[in-house]
């Protein structure tokens, strides 16, 4: 599977961009998928996660209300949106794929996921 992140851009301090994540080869309706994130000089960071199904989401607690995953498998899509913006928002936003399941705390780890997304900038200006 080859994911390409897309959606981001410069936006002001409170606004809203929504992500999304294609899968250029192959079909993600079959994977749980995550979207991760990094600032310059900052490890990578969990956001949100999403069963293959949809029934599922997982976010960290500090974008809980603000951001929302979801995805459309006929569409071969998984999106962010991501409300509310504040400048510590700004990072590369990553979409990754997980060929196995998790659930809570478990969705949050880098490792278990299997496929990754080339990365999308974010940049919220105060």
């Amino acid at each position: 599977v080859q994911l390409q992140a897309s959606g981001g851009g410069l936006v002001q301090a409170g606004g809203s961009l929504r992500l999304s994540c294609t899968a250029s080869e192959g079909t993600i309706s079959s994977y749980d998928m995550g979207w991760f994130r990094q600032a310059p000089g900052k490890e990578r960071e969990f956001v949100a996660h999403i069963s293959w199904s949809g029934g599922s989401t997982y976010y960290t607690d500090s974008m809980k209300g603000r951001f929302a995953i979801s995805r459309d498998n006929a569409k071969n899509t998984v999106y962010l949106q991501m409300n509310s913006l504040k400048p510590e928002d700004t990072a590369v936003y990553y979409c990754a794929a997980m060929r196995g399941y998790c659930t809570g705390y478990g969705c949050y780890s880098g490792e278990k996921y299997d496929y990754w997304g080339q990365g999308t900038q974010v940049t919220v200006s105060s």
